[in-house]
């Protein structure tokens, strides 16, 4: 992964990539009191790779998902999500977008209550106005270990299988690449390393791409590459380290 120039070499020429950054810049306050979250970030995510993305409190973590996710406009720069140039793309293109390119896991499970397991997964599908096929959805309930529990609500799911719920409805779409916020600091640590290992299976087995914001240097060190901002700018990267690798670069930047 390259930090400057945003592209990705690997072994045989350039990888292919899911999402990139160009240059993007992001402000947020009044002219009296603008802050930069982003500054010129270039940051290249190839296909069926799991980044991690760390940095101190206020580095920009969350602002680089939300706008590499078109979930954010950005003030300057270029984002482009499976080859397509988002950066001024309207509110209904970057709906569709939302809908059928890219999928989305937080912290908080956004379960419907009153909906079975099955019902919560094809729900983003009947927004849509796409066709919903039962077989699909019990496809990928199975495929994240959930198959028996189908018909079983939320309230009746322990907090590890509510997270898989919602992994599979941010999958049935079959995503150019899944963003995850946090999507383990609401578990306990078995069902942490649970939906940690079925996000490693996405990526090894099925070529998926993941871009996680966290605080956890555990769970990071679960991802391919973790990258490290601080004041809004990239200034640090590394390849499947350690979890007490990535704590310790993080220490220092915090300081």
């Amino acid at each position: 992964m390259s930090i400057g120039n945003g592209a990705h070499w690997g072994p045989s020429g350039v990888q292919p990539v899911a999402v990139e950054l160009r240059g993007v810049i992001k402000e947020y306050g009044s002219r009296q009191a603008r802050v930069r979250a982003l500054d010129g970030v270039s940051l290249a995510f190839p296909t069926g790779t799991w980044t991690a993305v760390m940095g101190p409190s206020g580095s920009g973590k969350s602002t680089l998902l939300h706008c590499a996710a078109g979930l954010e406009k950005v003030d300057a720069g270029q984002v482009l999500v499976a080859g397509a140039n988002i950066t001024n793309a309207s509110a209904a293109e970057l709906t569709a977008l939302r809908r059928g390119r890219v999928g989305f896991v937080f912290q908080t499970f956004n379960l419907v209550s009153s909906l079975t397991a099955e019902q919560n997964v094809e729900l983003p599908l009947k927004l849509a106005g796409a066709r919903t096929s039962r077989r699909e959805v019990r496809r990928v309930l199975e495929a994240v270990g959930l198959g028996d529990r189908t018909r079983h609500k939320p309230g009746e799911l322990s907090g590890g299988q509510q997270q898989r719920v919602a992994i599979a409805r941010a999958m049935v779409s079959r995503p150019a690449v899944l963003f995850a916020d946090e999507p383990t600091g609401a578990l306990d640590s078995k069902s942490a390393r649970d939906v940690l290992a079925l996000l490693e299976t996405m990526v090894s087995g099925s070529g998926q791409t993941i871009v996680m914001v966290t605080h956890d240097p555990t769970v990071a060190a679960s991802a391919t590459t973790v990258v490290f901002l601080r004041d809004g700018q990239i200034v640090d990267s590394a390849i499947r380290p350690s979890a007490h690798e990535v704590a310790g670069r993080l220490a220092r930047l915090e300081h």
